[in-house]
């Protein structure tokens, strides 16, 4: 009992960082809202730093592209269009690289959570069980192109997730996705 009394806190104040994290990443507007739109500016992503127990593994988009691909048909609230994007399923890819899902890890899922970051340094966190098909109705994929075309100024790589209401949690100019236990 006394490691689930530990656990929880420890969960609540990364949801917390999360949220001081997007807060302190975003651009405000002279009076003083948040700009949806406009982004860091940075370098394009041209590869993914993938870490699962401590082992990093760096993919590129052919890497990507040489694996099952899985296409997408989301809502963009920001730009209030429908967006179509096709790239490898996060949890294929955690599950070729370290971290498959099986009676053997089920237990480590549940208690694993991402942190996915873009070149700009903007990151979101993930429990493992929101990208995992077995647990979860939604797709977050690894996209390499949009509407059938490499995705332009997000990078060669972005995080997109088809049950999100809002994109806040997609990671343009995706560069790096660490997995962590909560354990």
């Amino acid at each position: 009992m006394k490691r689930a009394s530990l656990t929880i806190p420890l969960l609540v104040s990364l949801c917390f960082a999360g949220v001081s994290a997007a807060e302190a990443h975003a651009q405000t507007v002279p009076n003083g809202g948040i700009a949806e739109h406009q982004h860091a500016t940075t370098q394009p992503s041209t590869s993914l730093v993938l870490t699962v127990d401590g082992k990093a593994t760096t993919l590129s988009v052919v890497d990507l592209a040489t694996m099952p691909q899985k296409t997408v048909t989301v809502h963009n609230e920001h730009t209030k269009t429908d967006e179509t994007y096709t790239g490898v399923l996060l949890g294929d890819l955690l599950a070729k690289y370290g971290f498959p899902v099986e009676k053997t890890t089920h237990r480590k899922m549940l208690r694993s959570y991402l942190v996915a970051e873009g070149m700009d340094k903007y990151w979101v966190l993930y429990s493992v069980t929101e990208i995992e098909g077995s647990e979860h109705n939604g797709n977050v994929i690894v996209a390499t192109s949009m509407g059938g075309k490499p995705l332009g100024e997000d990078g060669q790589l972005k995080l997109v997730d088809s049950e999100d209401k809002k994109p806040q949690r997609w990671v343009r100019n995706l560069s790096a996705i660490t997995v962590k236990s909560a354990e």
